[in-house]
């Protein structure tokens, strides 16, 4: 095991603080090819309100997984994409689906 800084007590302990959110792994799904706008990750997400998906998109840009581009438009145009530290966790979602569709096709 890799030694860790003494805010976690391991590596999967810092991973986990970065994705786990109520709906952190589906924005950062949802990302993973293309920049959206909140409204269209709000349509791919519909369960999350509109309260939650804006503060998993701010933890997400807070801990450099995502970027956010506002355009200086009226109204307001805001766009979100992976940053390249997001871009890195894809292989692990890659993963993490295979593993919920074989789950799902054994029910």
């Amino acid at each position: 095991m890799k030694k860790c800084s003494s805010n976690y007590s391991c590596s999967i302990e810092a991973t986990l603080a970065l994705i786990v959110g109520k709906y952190k792994t589906l924005i950062l799904w949802h990302l993973k090819d293309t920049t959206l706008r909140f409204n269209e990750l709000k349509k791919l997400i519909p369960k999350a309100t509109a309260k939650m998906l804006t503060q998993q998109l701010r933890e997400l840009e807070t801990d450099g997984l995502i970027v956010r581009v506002v355009y200086p438009v009226v109204p307001p145009k805001v766009e979100y994409s992976l940053s390249d530290f997001g871009k890195s966790i894809i292989p692990i979602l890659d993963v993490m689906c295979d593993w919920g569709s074989d789950y799902l096709n054994n029910l």
